[in-house]
């Protein structure tokens, strides 16, 4: 079994205070909402979040923020939505979420270079 990773900057000490590292890894991948936004808000200013991301993407992560994006079933959603039905409002926010999660892969040049990249509708 082979694991298709990006390439780690060299210039980045592996045992930096990378916001994974120093929080609860539980927070990457909770059910809730509200942690995973915080878990996106935690990745922001990490150094190695363009390879986390391009790791995700390659190997088609099942769940989980990675590289400040969320992942559910190897797509990357806009938000995690909470149980039941979604009310409209949510739907239009979804929407515009979408499109900036889109450009957030485009700039970091994810969504022309990986074909696998799959935005959850």
């Amino acid at each position: 079994m082979s694991l298709a990773l990006a390439p780690l900057d060299v210039s980045v000490d592996v045992e930096a205070n990378l916001p994974c590292r120093k929080f609860d890894p539980d927070l990457w991948f909770s059910d809730s909402p509200a942690e995973l936004e915080l878990a996106k808000s935690l990745c922001g200013d990490c150094p190695l979040r363009v390879e986390c991301l391009a790791g995700a993407v390659e190997r088609a992560e099942p769940w989980g923020v990675w590289g400040g994006e969320i992942f559910e079933r190897g797509a990357v959603v806009p938000r995690k939505r909470p149980r039941g039905r979604p009310r409209k409002e949510d739907l239009a926010r979804d929407a515009q979420l979408r499109v900036e999660a889109e450009a957030r892969l485009a700039a970091s040049g994810l969504s022309e270079s990986r074909s696998s990249v799959r935005l959850a509708a």
